[in-house]
């Protein structure tokens, strides 16, 4: 039973949104009716398109709505509720417009005779091909509440990862942008006004003085260019790093970096990781699950090790041997997954590696947010000082040349 995106109004004349399934247009509007609202517009789901106030069902899930919708789906799972109720209850409850109407496409899906991973496969932008494997699995072993479990538990921690780099860098970046917005405002509309007081004396200024003068010239002049210049070197940056040679080049390059090589190792490891260990304890064949994990690390490299590491697993090689040769994972993570190959826990190793990383990366994100703050606000307060001197200077010689 196909689901539509619909606007309505109650009896009250308050606008209503939301998603219900008919067989057609015309029933959904007339279930519309029968609920007492007056339909505006009545759309289908699978074929809705970005536009109006119309949900689209083909709009991608964030992260949040995706770690959401997957624990109340475990949830509901393990209680023993038939999937078709579950996404029912799921598709009727509490949530945002979009989730609802992917949910409730879902749902007619199942009720088509389809599996849940092939109603998955026609949102990829939402669910990725790790989830869709992870349920797949999850069918065909009869285990699906569980491969449902660690796959909230897998994306959570995702989000978890996500929602910490964000809080580690946000207050660093704002620090930055304000004080870039205030120096710029000094230079361009109150140092040239304060310091033609001074050029008006001719008098020789202080070195500082006219450093200042010539920054503020400069950006006055050449800013507007300045900022084009970059825009497009920005967009060139962009397009270049499509190109899989430049962009091994610059992630080589970010691997080599004291602190910044520490973070990314960690946290395309623990990715990695956390994604083996989902796809494996569901059942996932070993190698297919190396090959989606490795489409998960970001930093091409260590991408690449990766799938070479799981070339040699098929050659009969030694999985945790293929990443220590490679130089690029931690040698934590690198013992522990030895260990589960030898002991045949491999799945509960490699969870163990995932959090150990985790936590590294959030210890190295504390340490990062605690270094770039003040050093954030040690710049800042140097600028400040700079063009407070650059213009006392000359007021301090005046004085002396009255005297």
């Amino acid at each position: 039973m196909p689901a539509y995106s619909y606007e309505a109004l109650d009896a009250a004349g308050a606008p209503q949104r939301g998603v219900l399934q008919a067989d057609t247009p015309r029933g959904a509007r007339a279930a519309l009716r029968e609920r007492g609202l007056v339909p505006l517009a009545v759309e289908a789901v699978a074929e809705a398109a970005p536009r109006g106030g119309l949900v689209a069902g083909r709009r991608a899930l964030s992260t949040a709505q995706l770690a959401l919708f997957a624990r109340q789906l475990a949830t509901l799972a393990t209680a023993g509720l038939p999937l078709e109720e579950s996404l029912a209850a799921l598709s009727e409850a509490d949530a945002e417009p979009r989730t609802r109407a992917i949910v409730a496409q879902l749902r007619a899906r199942v009720m088509e005779g389809q599996s849940l991973a092939a109603a998955l496969a026609e949102f990829p932008d939402s669910f990725d091909a790790v989830f869709r494997a992870s349920v797949a699995a999850g069918e065909s072993s009869g285990r699906l509440d569980q491969a449902l479990s660690r796959l909230a538990d897998d994306v959570e921690a995702r989000e978890s990862l996500a929602r910490s780099l964000w809080m580690a860098l946000a207050y660093p970046l704002l620090l930055t942008a304000v004080a870039i917005t205030i120096a710029t405002g000094l230079l361009v509309y109150v140092v040239p006004q304060v310091v033609t007081v001074f050029q008006n004396l001719r008098q020789e200024l202080p070195w500082a003085t006219r450093v200042l003068i010539a920054i503020a010239d400069a950006v006055r002049d050449h800013g507007i260019a300045a900022l084009v210049v970059l825009g497009v070197a920005t967009v060139a940056g962009r397009f270049a790093l499509r190109r899989d040679a430049v962009r091994a080049a610059r992630d080589r390059w970010l691997l080599r970096l004291p602190l910044a090589g520490r973070l990314v190792r960690a946290a395309d490891t623990a990715r990695a990781a956390r994604t083996l260990a989902t796809l494996a304890a569901s059942g996932v064949p070993v190698l297919e699950a190396m090959n989606l994990a490795a489409g998960t690390v970001r930093n091409l490299p260590m991408q690449v090790a990766l799938r070479r590491a799981a070339a040699r697993v098929r050659e009969g090689g030694g999985f945790a041997l293929a990443l220590a040769e490679s130089g690029y994972f931690p040698p934590v993570a690198v013992r522990l997954i030895a260990s589960g190959e030898k002991s045949g826990r491999l799945d509960a190793m490699l969870e163990q590696a995932a959090r150990a990383q985790q936590r590294e990366v959030e210890g190295l994100l504390g340490a990062l947010a605690a270094v770039i703050g003040p050093a954030v606000i040690l710049a800042v307060g140097a600028l400040v000082l700079f063009i407070v001197l650059a213009i006392l200077l000359p007021i301090f010689e005046l004085n002396q040349l009255v005297r």
